[in-house]
């Protein structure tokens, strides 16, 4: 895990700069079920840029978030996947759609 500068003092903060992103989040709720190809990505999520997808995908690897592993076949294959890292911000993920999902009922 590459480590670019200092983290913040504020633990939420720290998280903010890992997934504050709203397609950090996007992209971490899609690779929770399992892994998926760049393609199957870029459906999912849906209005996010080619461009957009890949940066977001590169700053979570650096970052120790999401695994990419390149098959050797022609043409080549990318496959992404959470690390145990990744993975370990379920809980945060799953008390966002509980709230979401009550925010929605209250005021849909």
């Amino acid at each position: 895990m590459q480590q670019t500068k200092e983290l913040p003092d504020c633990p939420v903060e720290t998280t903010l700069m890992l997934i504050g992103d709203k397609w950090k989040v996007l992209i971490l709720r899609d690779l929770l079920p399992g892994t998926k190809r760049f393609g199957e990505l870029k459906k999912s999520i849906g209005s996010v840029s080619q461009k957009v997808l890949t940066a977001q995908l590169r700053d979570m690897e650096a970052k120790g978030l999401v695994n990419r592993q390149v098959y050797a076949e022609v043409p080549p294959r990318v496959e992404y996947s959470l690390t145990d890292l990744g993975k370990s911000l379920k809980p945060i993920l799953d008390a966002m759609w509980t709230w979401g999902e009550g925010y929605k009922a209250q005021n849909g």
